[in-house]
């Protein structure tokens, strides 16, 4: 048996430190990381997944731990994929103390694994991906993603999420119009947090009305009153039909209140993720979600695969700087030289193709 065999048997038996290893190397890329992420996949699908995004100083990481608390009282192990930003000196990650702290949890069954963005966000959200697949197939009932920020690049990285919980810190009136560009889209839960500040009230209600204005009133309570009690009845009155004739009328966003030092409100958004699950599972839409995940890596495995294979090609053909060169003489076109590159690609799926057609 080679050693990636063992690991991987290792892993599937629930100990950490393969886990810990496999995570390893697939940040790292080593080599035969793909195989071992191909053998993990038979073993996936029972986790639920959900990623933490919001602006810095919102108290991501403090919610996070009162949530792995919370669900380790309930019984369930949970897997915290903490994306940090990098050191600029070392490439290490910076919350170093706090993924020490709680990976010295007495039996283990909060795992907390620090990601470190250094500077190459293109392939973060592949590796996430990936890390979680492998917390899913060591057997974690619930795995968080936690993300340094709330750009474009975290909001790729939480899509690897099946529910996605956007935090705005009270009297963030300034931060919301800012969120509408994309955030909207992707939170399924809205998180007020530090809600005993001051703020907390009018941040709600501005919230609420973002998410009436994104759906021309759609979605929300709008009431204007209270949101707790709202949020509870919109749950209540869902049974589990979606009515094809409003967009997204199956699921109310709802605004949530914590306050992460003391606990406050964790147990109400722990609730609102598993209404959120079962809403995915009953209407389908899980499936449609894991369909487009799956899609996604497909791509980005061929764009990954195409471009190796065609940089070898390159430097057969005397590297890029020599093929450049050709073209500021005349002699032919980038048209032409990728036209040409692609050939052989273009060759074997047509052979593909007409050998499926043949079968």
């Amino acid at each position: 048996m080679s050693a990636d065999e063992t690991l991987l048997e290792d892993l599937l038996a629930g100990e950490h430190r393969a886990l810990a290893r496999v995570i390893s190397k697939i940040e790292n890329r080593s080599p035969g990381y793909r195989d071992l992420v191909s053998e993990l996949y038979a073993h996936t699908g029972e986790a639920d997944v959900i990623g933490i995004t919001g602006s810095p100083g919102a108290g991501k990481s403090t919610l996070v731990d009162k949530l792995a608390e919370t669900y380790r009282d309930r019984g369930e192990t949970v897997g915290v994929i903490a994306i940090d930003p990098s050191s600029p000196f070392t490439g290490g990650a910076v919350l170093g103390d706090r993924i020490r702290m709680a990976a010295t949890v007495g039996d283990m069954d909060v795992f907390v694994r620090s990601m470190s963005a250094r500077g190459t966000l293109g392939g973060l959200s592949t590796a996430t991906a990936d890390a979680v697949k492998a917390m899913d197939a060591f057997g974690k009932d619930k795995i968080i993603i936690e993300t340094v920020g709330a750009g474009q690049n975290e909001i790729d990285i939480v899509r690897t999420a099946d529910t996605v919980a956007v935090l705005v810190p009270p009297g963030s009136g300034d931060e919301i119009q800012t969120l509408k560009a994309g955030i909207l889209e992707i939170a399924d839960i809205f998180v007020v947090n530090k809600a005993d500040r001051d703020g907390a009230d009018r941040t709600v209600q501005e919230l609420r009305d973002m998410i009436q204005l994104g759906d021309d009133g759609g979605l929300g309570s709008g009431d204007g009153g209270h949101h707790s009690q709202d949020v509870i009845d919109a749950h209540d009155d869902w049974d589990g039909e979606i009515d094809e004739s409003e967009d997204d009328a199956g699921w109310t966003t709802p605004i949530v209140e914590t306050v992460a030092t003391n606990g406050t409100g964790v147990g109400t958004l722990i609730d609102e993720f598993g209404n959120h699950r079962t809403y995915l599972v009953d209407s389908g839409e899980h499936a449609e979600q894991v369909r487009e995940r799956y899609a996604e890596e497909i791509r980005t495995l061929l764009r990954e695969d195409v471009h190796a294979m065609l940089e070898d090609g390159l430097a057969e053909s005397g590297g890029i700087e020599t093929l450049a060169e050709s073209v500021r003489e005349g002699e032919t076109d980038p048209y032409s030289i990728a036209g040409e590159l692609l050939e052989p690609v273009e060759t074997c799926l047509e052979e593909l193709e007409t050998g499926g057609e043949d079968g």
